[in-house]
């Protein structure tokens, strides 16, 4: 692939963390070739031209390299047939050679790539971990030997134009999500589909047989399918030792790297315990379906929850019902008056702020020692946070300001 992008002329779209490593790989590969770039940041650099008013532009190149961020909807209207649309990861799969392990779902994806890393580190693998989580793809790959095995955490976006499978997927779940990027649910579930969709019978599917959607997509695959089951924060575990498995790592080995892997920044990550308090920061459960699991990962021993979020007209039926047993609700805008009214007959006591300061000192008021307080959101944060990040970092920064008041 990388010989017929010599003589093109190719347009980078979006110049994040993946746009960036693009432009370094192809430039090893192509010195003296010029680049163009199409994002609103000012960018410095040799051989560099940026295109400001990036859609008019299109027509101009023949391969256009996007962004995942970019929805593919957006761009269509100023691209013609004769033009190539590639990404970052399509790149990446055309030209390594190396066992690939791919893992995708809309929840648990990045813990579930995080641990079968840390497994095969711990098993003392060649291994490197990329994707969505956040390390550069194809750096890594320019590095790579011939037995690297490389952990890809795959989201929706970066399956959207994929024409190749991994070696070893791992389909964790699929719910409503996204869906101000792709034009309905099944758009979304079909480019999630695409991790299984060209396996052959030599590769391996580890999947979620208690997922509906995530099963009938299994039924379709060629690849030799290995079933998990189990509650939404056990599956990463299962999947995780299924992969030792195929690789023959010994289960004490397997065991220890479970034993000392800690949850990620923002999924389920335990703050501290403060006033006789524990504080959880679960500020990636952006859909009704992570936080009914939150709730179910503690078992009873959730008395606070704050809530809340973009509202994307998600379904808050079944979170409604979930819901219901916690004693003290604080409610972010918008969406926070559409839980308040899915949660049927008597209603949790509830208090409605657009504050994450007021929300954590109404935590410390109404939750009893010995309990949790727990942010899982189920909503997308734009509009009061820039992202989950920033919501979960400033929760976590008020319950510690808050500790000693």
């Amino acid at each position: 692939m990388l010989e017929k992008l010599k003589d093109k002329k190719i347009l980078i779209l979006g110049f994040g963390r993946e746009g960036r490593d693009t432009l370094l790989f192809l430039r090893k590969i192509f010195p003296k070739k010029v680049f163009r770039i199409a994002d609103q940041k000012t960018i410095k650099g040799k051989n560099i031209i940026i295109e400001r008013n990036y859609l008019k532009a299109l027509r101009k190149y023949d391969v256009i390299i996007k962004s995942p961020g970019v929805p593919m909807k957006t761009i269509k209207p100023y691209i013609s047939k004769k033009q190539e649309v590639i990404s970052q990861t399509k790149i990446f799969f055309e030209n390594c050679h190396n066992v690939i392990i791919g893992i995708t779902g809309t929840k648990g994806k990045s813990t579930t790539a995080s641990l079968i890393y840390s497994i095969l580190k711990q098993a003392k693998f060649p291994v490197h971990l990329v994707g969505n989580i956040g390390n550069p793809a194809l750096s890594s790959l320019l590095k790579a030997k011939k037995n690297d095995i490389f952990v890809y955490e795959l989201s929706s976006h970066q399956l959207f134009d994929l024409k190749q499978s991994p070696h070893i997927s791992v389909f964790l779940n699929v719910y409503p999500e996204h869906l101000d990027y792709y034009k309905n649910f099944n758009e979304y579930a079909k480019a999630k589909a695409n991790i299984t969709l060209f396996q052959k019978k030599n590769d391996y599917l580890i999947y979620n047989s208690e997922d509906k959607i995530v099963s009938k997509i299994a039924k379709k695959t060629k690849a030799r399918k290995i079933a998990i089951k189990g509650r939404y924060y056990d599956l990463d575990i299962e999947a995780a030792k299924k992969v030792a498995n195929i690789f023959k790592i010994p289960q004490k080995t397997v065991e220890k790297a479970i034993k000392e892997f800690k949850f990620l920044p923002h999924r389920l990550e335990f703050v501290g315990k403060f006033k006789g308090i524990e504080f959880y920061n679960d500020s990636l459960s952006t859909i009704p379906q992570s936080a009914i699991e939150a709730i179910n990962f503690f078992n009873g021993r959730v008395q606070t929850m704050i809530l809340g979020g973009f509202d994307r007209g998600l379904d808050f039926k079944q979170l409604g019902k979930k819901i219901a047993e916690i004693k003290t609700l604080i409610l972010f805008p918008n969406t926070g008056k559409r839980i308040y009214k899915a949660i049927k007959g008597r209603k949790p006591k509830c208090f409605f702020t657009k504050s994450m300061k007021k929300a954590v000192k109404l935590a410390y008021l109404h939750t009893d020692k010995g309990m949790i307080c727990l942010l899982s959101p189920a909503s997308a944060s734009f509009g009061l946070f820039k992202d989950y990040k920033e919501r979960g970092d400033i929760f976590k920064k008020e319950v510690n300001e808050n500790k000693n008041h």
